[in-house]
């Protein structure tokens, strides 16, 4: 729209005639006046009529939330008393001479402040996403992306595409969405994009890769989706799983100060604290099993013996990270190899046990990563042992029978790192369109 300005450009304005498009946020009348606030991409303004505009005035009287305008008026400093320091143009305001109707909508099913159920905010998604609220959330999530390839570019990875259908699942177990290909052959969708970023190891030694998966796990919680975001890396070159725990360490560091930077208004609407980071090269870590014989300890309830942990330990282990080490990370190594994948090397030093971490945040495992196994005769074995046919996997061994250097990566759910990085409980809320168990867009059960 030729000559818009927009709402983060009105203090620059004062005095002039400017020209503005948007939303109507809300309405409300005061004596002879009509104040709206105006909500484009960059804000929201407040918008007065005074009684000697005649024609704005008419107009601005029948105007609803979410109506769409665009308007012409003289951009007038706030008096001191209603200045807002903490909003973008809350120094100023609009007073309209003109307003044109650029689409007269409905009444909205619901008021824009209203505390809403999950429902609810997923039923009408379109609309909901519009509330200063969710779009809080999402600025938040587009700045993790932005810092997670900001960093990852300066420390030498580049970025690749993984492709999203695939022959056989990545991790040799979980629940996979099938469905029938060209030529009478099956092909599913993704789980991880785990073999392709390996063998781009061979290509670039550094890679990483933001790929929609795919899980077909019938679950209804809280933290769970059956499509996600995955961000994904793979590194060339390492001594072991610790120099892939430093640069994730790193990484975490870089998105909370990018956060800290760029969303400290969004995490303040939303309530939100930024997290304990403390100044180690590497976040806290122990064995899976030393956590669980403190946990024993501390609850009375013998875990020693689980090949995994349980949603309130991993709660626990959070909380006893905070306390004692100041930090809301804290990595979990060494889990046994009956619970990893088969690309996941094993520690030589401890019989059965993995070079397999996770990394917990504020009580939810957040990231799984690893030092992989790059032998072929090693790699053929482990494929054996978890009950898989190497041959399906010819494609991808060809990486490692013509050599790959010893190398890790890290997977971890876009989804997830927003919800916890915002103490938000459901992490449906951190999806812009969920899809899980009950609903593609519309509920499925309707």
């Amino acid at each position: 729209m030729q000559n818009r300005i927009l709402v983060k450009n009105t203090s620059e304005n004062v005095g002039q005639t400017v020209i503005m498009a948007g939303w109507v946020n809300n309405r409300r009348d005061q004596g002879k006046m009509v104040f709206f606030d105006l909500r484009d991409m960059s804000g929201i303004l407040q918008c007065v009529v005074l009684p000697n505009h005649i024609e704005a005035l008419e107009s601005a009287k029948d105007i609803r939330p979410e109506w769409v305008l665009k308007i012409t008026g003289v951009v007038n400093k706030r008096p001191e008393k209603n200045i807002n320091i903490n909003i973008v143009g809350g120094d100023v305001e609009l007073e309209v001479t003109e307003i044109e109707i650029l689409s007269a909508t409905k009444e909205l099913p619901f008021a824009n402040d209203a505390e809403l159920n999950l429902d609810t905010l997923l039923d009408y998604r379109p609309l909901t996403l519009r509330r200063q609220r969710e779009q809080a959330i999402f600025k938040v999530q587009n700045v993790i992306l932005q810092s997670f390839r900001e960093f990852l570019n300066s420390e030498n990875f580049t970025e690749f595409r993984a492709p999203a259908i695939v022959g056989d699942d990545a991790e040799g177990g979980t629940e996979v969405f099938k469905f029938d290909y060209f030529y009478d052959q099956k092909a599913s969708l993704a789980t991880s994009p785990q073999l392709y970023k390996q063998m781009m190891v061979g290509v670039f030694e550094r890679v990483y890769t933001i790929a929609n998966v795919f899980r077909a796990e019938k679950h209804a919680t809280t933290r769970h989706l059956n499509e996600y975001t995955s961000l994904d890396l793979e590194m060339g070159y390492i001594d072991g799983p610790v120099d892939v725990m430093k640069l994730e360490t790193r990484l975490l560091r870089y998105v909370a100060e990018s956060l800290k930077e760029k969303c400290s208004a969004e995490f303040k609407l939303l309530g939100a604290d930024f997290p304990l980071i403390p100044e180690s090269e590497v976040f806290p870590m122990m064995k899976l099993t030393e956590a669980q014989e403190l946990i024993s300890q501390a609850t009375g309830v013998d875990c020693t013996k689980e090949p995994d942990l349980d949603p309130e330990h991993e709660r626990w282990l959070c909380e006893y990270s905070k306390k004692e080490f100041n930090s809301d990370f804290i990595f979990i190594t060494n889990y046994p190899r009956s619970k990893r994948p088969f690309y996941a090397m094993d520690d030589p030093e401890i019989e059965g046990r993995t070079k397999c971490y996770d990394l917990l945040f504020r009580g939810l495992e957040l990231i799984s990563g690893s030092q992989r196994e790059h032998r072929y005769e090693q790699l053929v074995e482990k494929m054996k042992f978890k009950g898989l046919d190497p041959e399906k996997f010819s494609f991808y061994l060809q990486a490692f029978k013509y050599g790959l250097p010893p190398h890790g990566g890290l997977g971890m759910g876009l989804e997830r790192l927003t919800a916890r990085f915002l103490n938000i409980p459901n992490i449906k809320e951190a999806t812009l369109f969920p899809r899980d168990i009950n609903r593609i867009d519309k509920r499925l059960s309707e």
